[in-house]
């Protein structure tokens, strides 16, 4: 059995830099911390290849002095925390002292600081953990800090980045974070000699305007409220302006952008009466507190937290955005519509009271015998409730004599009509069937998807003319990346250029006129989480989301026929009984209930 011994500084920096430095932005978030943490106003990014060949960041901070440059590429050596009880109320951006060490141990770092006191600057370099001494170089005060060539000397760990694009387009979301996080900072970001972002002091509102566009701010209602030590503010999109993917949820805790279960839990309960479960909200909220009450130290990425009182922070978050939703939806709500039928045009019958929703026109009675549409049962749309009856209700439906169906073959029964656009209302032999048609229907599909996936057999259909539409630079890279993963779920995505994509063949069971949100989903899951996960753990919920793409809708008119199909697959599905979320798909209604009802007997 090999014995135990302690490992040497530099594998222990390689080892600490596959959690530290997974990527070039993982390097690029760290780098930008610590110039914040300097007191730079004035940052400039420079990448080559993504950030692989080369990432430098140069700012205007207070400068390391030449004394303590060797101790800047050191592991666990920083000037942010000295003890434990620093630790348990980090201010700071960094505070690990991990970073430069871990970049040291898999990358060819150089060092270049200046302080505002010194004559002139001093340079280091490092190499597989090695430093060389410190030299007089030119620069102004601040520091630079370049990395070059990442994991050129791990190579198992360098086939594990992307492409060019995939790593740029990483490093520009976390540009973006860092730079909605600092408004008063100015920020520069040029790849391959061109200049992507030129971002110059800016107060919040500018600087959101800036990044996520104007239309964001237009469509955003101002979120504030502070409650003791507690401070939110920042801005929340109306729901006119939910977007299908998470793509523009920005949350940062004492300036440090988080992804918290807890924080996002209250968001969405926030937005949960006023958003279809389907679309995401857009914001960017900042929350301040004392740094003792959360724990930075959970993560290698520093990208979770814990709180002390996760119950008190949640319920605060919740009721502040909420409520300034809801003073916005009240403000701009339309006047409630006058009622439809006056005194005197009733032949003294009471006035209705006026109908509200989608669609309602001026006519209330027309429109509501318009959403009600009870069509003529057809032949087959009546169920005959005991073989005895065939031939009367035969009569009554006009089915013609000799047909056999037997009530046991179909369950569900038959239609009769829709209600309200929701439900379908059938027929069998025990009574009336209530049906919720888009969730039966999202049922269906799902249980499709997931059989013809895991077959590995997903049918696809071209699309005549191929759907187009704008994509960030992570969308485009996650296409250019992932392209197995996409053939596997039944997509054909090519880039038309560096902002937009288009969508050549889809999943035959999709709606064509869904193929823009469809394809969105994919790509988010696939660029949050990586084909192997999206593909495996989270295959369920990625298959439930594009099934509810391709559901009928709410409000969608079926004919019966249509309608009976919708039947006649439920009752051929396994789980028909509830949807993708839980919940019932049909209920059943008795003779005997309603008789019941209408008290007949009595």
């Amino acid at each position: 059995m090999p014995s135990i011994q302690l490992l040497p500084d530099l594998l222990i920096n390689q080892i600490a830099a596959g959690e530290v430095i997974e990527r070039p932005a993982s390097a690029l978030k760290e780098l930008l911390e610590n110039s914040l943490d300097a007191g730079a106003t004035d940052i400039a990014v420079t990448l080559e290849n993504g950030g692989i060949k080369l990432l430098r960041v140069r700012d205007n901070g207070g400068g390391i002095a030449q004394a303590q440059l060797p101790l800047a590429l050191m592991r666990h050596a920083t000037s942010k925390i000295a003890s434990l009880d620093d630790l348990q109320r980090v201010a700071s951006m960094g505070f690990r002292g991990e970073a430069l060490a871990s970049m040291a141990a898999v990358a060819q770092v150089t060092l270049t600081s200046r302080t505002a006191d010194a004559a002139h600057a001093w340079k280091i370099d490092a190499v597989d953990g090695t430093q060389s001494d410190a030299v007089p170089a030119a620069h102004a005060h601040g520091t630079s800090i370049e990395m070059r060539e990442l994991y050129f000397n791990t190579p198992a760990r360098r086939k594990f980045l992307k492409s060019e694009n995939t790593e740029y387009a990483w490093c520009e979301e976390t540009f973006k974070r860092i730079a909605l996080s600092r408004p008063d900072v100015a920020l520069s970001l040029q790849h391959n000699g061109r200049t992507a972002w030129q971002l110059p002091k800016h107060d919040l509102a500018q600087r959101i305007t800036a990044i996520l566009g104007a239309e964001f701010g237009q469509h955003a209602v101002v979120v504030e409220r502070q409650i003791a030590n507690l401070h939110l503010y920042g801005i929340a999109a109306l729901p006119a302006y939910s977007r299908s993917t998470r793509d523009e949820q920005y949350f940062f805790i004492n300036g440090r952008f988080v992804r918290d279960k807890v924080l996002m839990h209250a968001v969405r309960q926030a937005y949960q009466d006023i958003l279809h479960h389907q679309r995401h909200p857009a914001f960017v909220l900042f929350l301040e507190m004392p740094p003792e009450l959360v724990d930075v130290n959970v993560h290698p990425a520093k990208s979770e937290v814990r709180f002390r009182e996760s119950q008190g922070i949640h319920q605060f978050v919740f009721h502040a955005l909420q409520d300034a939703l809801s003073a916005t939806m009240r403000s701009t709500a339309p006047p409630p519509p006058t009622p439809p039928l006056k005194g005197g045009e009733n032949n003294g019958a009471p006035s209705l009271p006026p109908l509200q929703g989608e669609g309602w026109g001026g006519d209330g009675v027309t429109n509501f015998q318009q959403r009600i549409r009870f069509g003529a049962a057809e032949q087959q749309a009546t169920y005959r409730v005991l073989e005895s009856q065939s031939q009367a209700l035969g009569a009554m439906s006009n089915e013609p004599h000799g047909s056999t169906q037997s009530p046991q073959e179909h369950p569900l029964g038959f239609a009769l009509g829709q209600l309200s656009g929701i439900y379908i209302l059938a027929q069998n032999q025990h009574g009336l069937i209530v049906v919720d048609m888009h969730a039966a229907h999202e049922r269906i599909v799902y249980e499709r998807l997931k059989t013809a996936f895991d077959a590995q057999q997903m049918p696809t259909q071209p699309l005549l003319i191929p759907v187009s539409f704008a994509a960030d630079t992570l969308d485009v890279a996650t296409v250019e990346d992932e392209q197995d993963a996409l053939l596997r779920l039944g997509f054909d995505i090519a880039p038309l250029s560096p902002t937009t994509l288009a969508v050549r063949s889809m999943p035959a069971m999709l709606k064509q006129s869904k193929a823009e949100a469809a394809a969105k989903e994919v790509l988010h899951e696939l660029r949050d989480f990586g084909a192997s996960r999206a593909l495996t753990e989270r295959r369920n919920e990625l298959l439930a989301t594009l099934a509810c793409h391709s559901a009928v809708r709410a409000n969608q008119q079926l004919s019966l026929p249509e309608m009976n199909a919708i039947l006649r697959e439920m009752e051929q599905t396994e789980r028909a009984d509830q949807c993708n979320h839980g919940r019932p798909t049909w209920f059943q209604i008795t003779v005997d209930e309603l008789d019941a009802m209408f008290m007949r007997g009595k």
